[in-house]
């Protein structure tokens, strides 16, 4: 059983996004400075759109803290979209409200309206994009944090980095590379990295498919919109087994290995390496320059339509990952540590896996 588990909602435009969080030990100290923060990372990077002038995330959290402490009951968190008032109208939960102003009816190319609006039965394609949009990952940025400061408590940190966009592999020739595509109305993609150190043996578990800790972290990383592939430690094509995996030996008396091929991870199970996940992000769907696509309504071959978007979002998608692999880690710990208070967990942790 899962134990810190939490559900988010909110659209896009909406007023808000929220989360209630569920699991988390009594203790634990919340910092909201850290939490906006890491809000303000995920709003930043070279190429991202006009949506980030506009909004300035900060967290409210409504319940489930008391003088800067978890209680152990749930917690609430709100992010108010700043956005919300150009849209009353068109967001209106009424049905007295009900307006044509901005409907969607062409399908965009590489993202959920097709599928979405044939699964849900609408013509309306807002109705499909406003909740698949990646607006709802700062909600998850805010989760992410709180998960952190979770594993802050352990001495468990995690950091990320990018390291292409497009076919751009040093950080110098980025914006450049950025900047030709804007010029072109185009968009791009690229590659991350994110790495968590300081992790006890045996988080995850081999005994059933869905407790493999590999397999959690896959998911949740795959699952970030536009993320097209997850790899964990070293890609193994082109290796043999006896250049691949990571020999054992002993270092100033504990166990170790002499290479990190693995990323942290064998048998669904932590090996007290650092974490290494890297991610792929596809070029973001939405362009000026459109592509050919297909009305909902009059089924007629049109052209797509542009919203306000992104060039490039690769630098926000890696904070993104770095928060959900929190999640997954603060899970873990949860379940083989314990979960009702931060002293416990602590007795619990630096008894069976002691740190210095």
């Amino acid at each position: 059983m899962n134990k810190f588990r939490f559900l988010t909602s909110g659209e896009s435009h909406g007023q808000c996004l929220t989360a209630i969080i569920e699991g988390l030990p009594s203790g634990i100290t919340i910092d909201e400075n850290f939490i906006n923060n890491e809000l303000k990372r995920r709003q930043q990077g070279y190429g991202r759109g006009e949506r980030m002038k506009i909004e300035n995330d900060t967290v409210q959290i409504t319940s489930g803290v008391r003088f800067g402490k978890t209680l152990g009951s749930p917690i609430t968190l709100i992010i108010k979209n700043q956005d919300f008032e150009s849209w009353k109208k068109v967001m209106s939960s009424s049905p007295e409200d009900i307006t044509d102003e901005k409907t969607f009816s062409t399908y965009r190319p590489g993202h959920a309206d097709y599928a979405g609006s044939v699964k849900y039965c609408q013509k309306d394609l807002r109705n499909i994009l406003e909740r698949s949009s990646a607006r709802q990952t700062a909600i998850e940025v805010a989760i992410g944090a709180i998960a952190k400061l979770l594993l802050k408590e352990l001495g468990i940190v995690g950091t990320s980095k990018v390291t292409q966009i497009g076919s751009a592999c040093c950080c110098e020739d980025f914006k450049e590379e950025i900047d030709i595509m804007r010029g072109k109305g185009d968009t791009l993609g690229g590659k991350f990295v994110v790495l968590y150190k300081n992790l006890p043996v045996g988080l995850g578990s081999f005994v059933h498919w869905d407790r493999k800790i590999d397999g959690k972290l896959a998911q949740v990383i795959m699952s970030i919109p536009a993320v097209k592939v997850v790899e964990i430690g070293t890609n193994p094509l082109g290796y043999q087994g006896s250049n691949y995996h990571d020999e054992i030996f002993i270092k100033d008396g504990e166990i170790a290995h002499k290479t990190n091929n693995a990323g942290g991870i064998e048998g669904g199970m932590t090996n007290g390496e650092d974490l290494v996940i890297t991610g792929v992000m596809k070029p973001i769907p939405t362009m000026k320059t459109p592509l050919k696509t297909v009305d909902s309504i009059t089924l007629q071959e049109t052209e797509a339509h542009f919203e306000r978007s992104d060039v490039c979002a690769v630098e926000a998608c890696a904070v993104v990952a770095e928060a959900r692999v929190a999640w997954v880690l603060a899970d873990e710990i949860l379940i083989k540590y314990g979960s009702d208070s931060i002293d416990e967990l602590k007795r619990n942790y630096y008894g069976s896996y002691p740190k210095e």
